[in-house]
């Protein structure tokens, strides 16, 4: 038996796909969209509250088109603001990625 509600496995999966744009990405921007990805999802996760369906699906419908847009293989980078850069040392997430870290082969 799952331990995860539906929409909590709309929200990894939707997490997982954009994870996988990003290793999908130049070697030399990779970084920035995994930044940018962690960043988007830690901001809008703790900004409203876990009961509140409605904005959590909206925000799964705004990621997913956001996702589509940056799987589009023209797009090669993303800008990320210093707020993030700032973000992303302080917390370097599971594998201890910093903004400063180089990509992996």
């Amino acid at each position: 038996m799952s331990k995860h509600s539906g929409l909590q496995k709309d929200v990894l999966a939707l997490y997982r796909r954009a994870l996988r744009m990003a290793n999908t990405k130049p070697l030399s921007s990779q970084p920035k969209f995994r930044i940018f990805v962690r960043y988007s999802f830690k901001t809008q996760a703790a900004a409203i509250s876990p009961r509140n369906i409605s904005a959590i699906e909206h925000l799964l419908r705004r990621g997913k088109r956001q996702i589509e847009m940056y799987e589009d293989p023209n797009v090669r980078d993303c800008w990320v603001s210093s707020e993030m850069m700032e973000w992303a040392n302080k917390d370097p997430g599971r594998r201890g990625e910093s903004a400063t870290s180089r990509p992996r082969p």
